[in-house]
């Protein structure tokens, strides 16, 4: 692959200082620190050190990089290792891949409160899956998964999800034998979704009733209390998305697309035009 024209360091180089002093209010120190990082990255700015061919003796200086999560150019390494660490937890048995989506209309709510409702997101759709595999009805197995957060969607706009990797079956409930799913879906995707809309929008309201929300901006309305529930009983009359299938090509096809995700900048050097 070519070396991209442009890189997100050159548009922070170039934009950021008028960017950041346009949002200072809405910027918070790691915000800051990440893009001081990406711009400083690969530059005197680190250091470096002398490389030297050992065959021809030509010597050459490499920057350091700044190893920060959010890089593009960074944590390849650190993405190998996750990589080989989730490998050998597979199990030899067939996988599933489910994904449980919150709402657009949650969208600003969750941008306002990540650290509330991205915790709230990975617990409802963990309880969910737990709940609905115990019962007899469905599986009636212990089982565990692998669960992944993405904010953003392909079009790199905010879009909260979680994608979780799943062995298609389970400890029997005394832990004495493998139990095989029954359906070729592992489990019923509308069960999985009505139980997910009432565990998020049941911690929702305790998150409410404890102040641990916040309401910026255009949100202000919700900070009433008959405002609040009201927009909870639109949000329970939708149906909630959740998709599930096999994956394709198996449980590492799925663990390389996640990992491409979990030690990255949401936008690719390559994507930028």
């Amino acid at each position: 692959m070519n070396a991209p024209p442009f890189e997100v360091a050159d548009i922070v180089r170039a934009a950021g200082k008028d960017f950041i002093e346009k949002n200072r209010s809405r910027l918070t120190w790691q915000h800051l620190r990440v893009l001081q990082a990406i711009e400083r990255c690969r530059t005197a700015a680190l250091g470096g050190h002398l490389d030297q061919c050992s065959r021809c003796g030509q010597q050459a200086i490499s920057y350091n990089s700044c190893r920060n999560r959010h890089c593009g150019k960074c944590q390849t390494n650190a993405r190998d290792r996750w990589l080989s660490d989730r490998e050998k937890e597979l199990l030899p048995v067939p996988y599933v891949h489910v994904v449980f989506t919150l709402p657009h209309q949650l969208s600003q709510l969750a941008l306002a409160n990540k650290r509330t409702l991205y915790d709230l997101l990975f617990r409802a759709s963990a309880a969910t899956l737990l709940k609905i595999a115990a019962d007899p009805k469905h599986l009636g197995a212990d089982i565990g998964f692998l669960s992944v957060l993405h904010t953003w969607g392909q079009n790199v706009l905010h879009h909260p999800h979680v994608h979780c990797v799943i062995p298609a079956g389970g400890l029997s409930l005394d832990h004495q034998r493998w139990i095989h799913t029954r359906y070729a879906f592992f489990l019923p995707v509308k069960v999985l979704s009505r139980v997910f809309r009432g565990k998020f929008t049941a911690g929702l309201k305790r998150a409410f009733r404890k102040g641990q929300l916040t309401f910026p901006g255009s949100l202000q309305p919700l900070e009433n209390e008959r405002a609040f529930w009201s927009s909870l009983r639109s949000l329970f009359r939708q149906d909630w998305i959740v998709y599930a299938k096999p994956p394709f090509g198996g449980p590492q096809h799925v663990l390389h697309y996640l990992a491409r995700y979990t030690h990255c900048v949401a936008i690719s050097n390559h994507r930028i035009v």
